[in-house]
Order: C-alpha cells, then sequence, then structure tokens
C-alpha cells in the first residue's frame, strides 16, 4: 500500500481531533512500508507529534526512526555486529526487557559463517553483553546462567575459545555463591582448551580463597602445560616462600633452571638468585652464579656477581671482588663485543676509584682501550657497493695482536704533539728569542 494513502488517513483523523487513532495509523504504516518508502510517512508523523504530542511522544518518534534505520541495516547484513550492538544499545535505554531480550536473541542467532578466532571476537561480546544485561539490569540469575552456558557450548573449542567468557561465567557464578559452579566451569576450561589465561585466573581465584593445596595443584598442572614459561615457576616458588616451605621453593627454581626451553631463562635466573640472597645463602648465590656462568659469559652476569661479592659485608669481599673481575677481563678477551668488555672495564674502574688504592686504580687505567675512528664499506641489501660508513673501535692494550696498532697509533699522536709545538713556536718567534736571553 501508498504511504500516500497512510498519510490522507492519518490527516483525515486528525480533523476529526482523534490523535490517538492518528498515532495508531502512523505506527502501523512505519511497521509495514519499507524505510526508502516512508520519508513522506516520517515527515508527517514528526509534525504531528510536534503539533499534538508531549515530549515523550516526540521522543518516541525519534527513537523509531532509528530504530527502523538499524533494523534496515541488520537485514541488508545480519552479520553486521556493530549495527547490532548499536540497536541493542538503542532498545536496553527505552524498551521493556522482553523487547531486548528478541533483540539479543536475534543478534546471537548470527553466529559467523567460518571458524576462525578473528572472525568471532566481535561476535562474542553480544554474549557478553547479553549476560550482562540479564544479571545487572533485568536481575535474572537464572537466565544469566543459561546465557553463559549457551555461549560456552556454541564456541568451538577444539579448534579455539575464549578465557574471557570461562572467567566471567566463574566471577559470576562466585557472585551467586555458588562456588562449586565456579571451580567446575574452571576446571572444565582447562580440560577442554587449557591456556595460560585461564590457569592464573584459576590460581588466582584459589589464593583468594587461601586454598593453598588447590593452587599447589594448579601450578603443577599448568607446568605440565607450558614447562617453559618462567614467570609461573617463579610465580609457583614465591607462593612456596610465602607459605614458609624454603625447601619446596628451592626444588621448584632447580627443577626450573632445569628445563631444555624456557621463555626468559634471565628472568628465571636473576629470580632464584634474589631468593637465594634473601636466605642470606651466601655460599649458595655464589654456586648459582657458578653455575650461570657456565652457560652464558654476559657481561652483566659478571658484574652482578662482583656486586653481590661486594655487598656481602664479609671479610675479604674487597678481595674476592676483585678477583672476579680480574677474571672476569681474562675471560672476556676472546669476546667479540668490545663494548661489553669496555662495560666491564667501567665497572671495575667505579670500584677502585671507591675502594682501591692508586696502584689498583693505575692497573685498571692501563687496561683501558683506545677509541680509535675506522672506515669500513658498506653492502647495500641486493649486495652492491654502498660507500663507505665511520666506525668507532676499540683497542685494548692486553691483546697482543694489537700490540703493533698501538705502538703505532702512540707515534702518531706524539708526531701530532710535535707537530703543534713546532707551529706555536713558528706563530711567536718572540718567545723563543726571549727564552734563549734568559
Amino acid at each position: 500500500m501508498d504511504e500516500r494513502l497512510y498519510v490522507a488517513f492519518a490527516k483525515f483523523e486528525e480533523n476529526q481531533k482523534e490523535f490517538e487513532r492518528v498515532r495508531v495509523i502512523y505506527k502501523y504504516a512505519l511497521d509495514r512500508i519499507s524505510k526508502q518508502e516512508a520519508q513522506e510517512l516520517f515527515k508527517n508523523y514528526t509534525i504531528f507529534e510536534k503539533k499534538f504530542g508531549d515530549r515523550r511522544g516526540i521522543e518516541d518518534i525519534i527513537v523509531s526512526k532509528r530504530r527502523f534505520q538499524y533494523e534496515e541495516e541488520v537485514k541488508a547484513n545480519p552479520h553486521n555486529y556493530d549495527a547490532w550492538f548499536d540497536y541493542l544499545r538503542l532498545v536496553e535505554s527505552d524498551a521493556e526487557a522482553e523487547t531486548v531480550r528478541e533483540v539479543y536473541e536475534r543478534a546471537i542467532a548470527n553466529v559467523p559463517p567460518i571458524q576462525e578466532k578473528r572472525h568471532w571476537k566481535r561476535y562474542i561480546y553480544l554474549w557478553v553483553n547479553y549476560a550482562l544485561y540479564e544479571e545487572l539490569e533485568a536481575k535474572d540469575p537464572e537466565r544469566t546462567r543459561q546465557v553463559y552456558q549457551a555461549s560456552l557450548e556454541l564456541i568451538p573449542h577444539k579448534k579455539f575459545t575464549f578465557a574471557k567468557m570461562w572467567l566471567l561465567y566463574a566471577q559470576f557464578e562466585i557472585r551467586q555463591k555458588n562456588l562449586p559452579f565456579a571451580r567446575r566451569a574452571l576446571g572444565t576450561s582447562i580440560g577442554k582448551c587449557p591456556k595460560n589465561k585461564l590457569f592464573k585466573g584459576y590460581i588466582e581465584l584459589e589464593l583468594q580463597l587461601r586454598e593453598f593445596d588447590r593452587c599447589r595443584k594448579l601450578y603443577e598442572k599448568f607446568l605440565e602445560f607450558g614447562p617453559e614459561n618462567c614467570t609461573s615457576w617463579i610465580k609457583f616458588a614465591e607462593l612456596e616462600t610465602i607459605l614458609g616451605d624454603i625447601e619446596r621453593a628451592r626444588a621448584i627454581y632447580e627443577l626450573a633452571i632445569s628445563q631444555l626451553r624456557l621463555d626468559m631463562p634471565e628472568v628465571l635466573w636473576k629470580s632464584y638468585i634474589d631468593f637465594e640472597i634473601e636466605q642470606e645463602e651466601t655460599e649458595r648465590t655464589r654456586n648459582l652464579y657458578r653455575r650461570l656462568l657456565q652457560r652464558t659469559q654476559h657481561v652483566k652476569v659478571w658484574i652482578s656477581f662482583a656486586q653481590f661479592e661486594l655487598s656481602s659485608g664479609k671479610e675479604g669481599s674487597l678481595a674476592k671482588c676483585r678477583q672476579i673481575y680480574e677474571e672476569a677481563n681474562k675471560t672476556m678477551r676472546n669476546c667479540e663485543e668490545k663494548e661489553e668488555r669496555l662495560m666491564l672495564l667501567e665497572s671495575w674502574r667505579s670500584f677502585e676509584d671507591e675502594f682501591g688504592t692508586t696502584s689498583d686504580k693505575e692497573r685498571v687505567d692501563k687496561l683501558m682501550p683506545e677509541k680509535v675512528k675506522k672506515r669500513r664499506k658498506v653492502q647495500a641489501d641486493d649486495g652492491s657497493d654502498a660507500g663507505w660508513e665511520e666506525y668507532y673501535d676499540y683497542i685494548f692494550p692486553e691483546d697482543a695482536a694489537n700490540q703493533p696498532n698501538l705502538k703505532l697509533l702512540a707515534m702518531a699522536k706524539l708526531w701530532k704533539k710535535q707537530q703543534q709545538e713546532k707551529e706555536a713556536a713558528e706563530q711567536d718567534p718572540d718567545k723563543d728569542i726571549d727564552e734563549s736571553e734568559s
């Protein structure tokens, strides 16, 4: 039917002062005519409400117009989840619970056609918002539970999962004081689709409940799932330390450093060393540093070892610290990273400046390298010649291969000095005559 018929009918009723009938006609027409064909209808309805309606009536027509637009959008593309979010935000602000539920049900029925997580990331938030609406706005815990359970049944857990949904459901059950339900949900999640986020959330829950035995079991499962995760090893050991079981914490650290593959081994070793320092186990800490140096000769390990000996405060700590610097310098002579070797010598020099004698300082100063500017050829990505670039290199006096270079460098410096003196003498001859007369 044409919109002009509805408009004419409404205007006839308006002339008869039948304003409720006019309103019914316009609403009836808007429900049955598409948006493209109803522009004149909307215009006349708005004019009518402005003339005879109250503020609520005007708001209703604006809302209905926006609803009409959103309906057109979601009909055109049911998988346009952003349009569904806007539509739901509108109906939540204005409509009754049953209407809101109906729109949510229509929205969640549009399951992504491809089982890939990136296509589900927007869609899953429809379920999240639905559950939160039922819990916070509708105040219906049973329906909230059904929404969470339905969403978790729908997600293809064998291909991917959403830890957020499991954790939100568990937190909802805790708010309802249903701890067994929360534990069952998290246990199922770990069984079906173990993820770091799920383990961390479950452990955090049990920690808050002070169920430490459950935490231990969960950490064991977590580390079976991901033995390379250094953060998990550290957190597990810290838990045992807080509980006062030092031997158990030490055993966890030992087990951790024996793993063949670790994501952050330097963090794990540092945590273990800090743990032994806190326990004031000087000999154990020293052994740990030695074991670490068997695996890596990194300069920061040597410097940390030296600083540990210095801070131990025991008799002979200065001598032990100096001995480690000497050993490190000797070991790093074959190191290709000259900046690291320089870093070690600078650390050693600052130690001697504070605690050493004059002869100790002079000895370290003699080991300091000469900084020289060099040039080298640069090649482009395609292998062609890209010219020359300047760079700085360090020549260490200790290196036997560098002795000719150092000798040449010293001769060059001497020649440069002589040239400068000669130039100064030529510029000021009167000064030389005065000196000879005196």
